[in-house]
């Protein structure tokens, strides 16, 4: 009868580092996946800031530039919104659901990645 009872507390001592060492793999998998995901997140938004630098400024020189043109200054600045307010509707309209889409699944691929 000893016997079992030591074959049952080598079993549960077994079971239990068996438990705590999925616990702990688990965990550094998360951390992997996050760590991953953070790190693409955050390389993507300092891309992401010195375009839309880029994009500030030379659309701050084409209003100026189109103002001149125009006679106004203010009128090279509505020309460049018109444009933009056109875009985005059309944007909206056609390639909002194709761009949801490409953003769900690029997120996606990095978690399971």
């Amino acid at each position: 009868m000893e016997d079992y009872g030591k074959l049952i507390e080598s079993l549960l001592e077994r079971i239990s580092d068996y438990l705590k060492t999925n616990i702990e793999l688990t965990r550094l998998k998360l951390a992997d996946k996050a760590s991953d995901v953070l790190s693409s997140l955050i390389s993507q938004t300092v891309v992401f800031v010195f375009v839309a630098l880029f994009l500030l400024f030379s659309n701050i020189g084409l209003a100026l530039w189109l103002g001149k043109l125009l006679g106004s200054a203010f009128f090279g600045f509505f020309v460049v919104a018109a444009f933009y307010g056109m875009l985005g509707l059309v944007i909206r309209l056609f390639c909002y659901q194709w761009m949801k889409r490409k953003v769900s699944d690029f997120f996606i691929k990095q978690l399971f990645k």
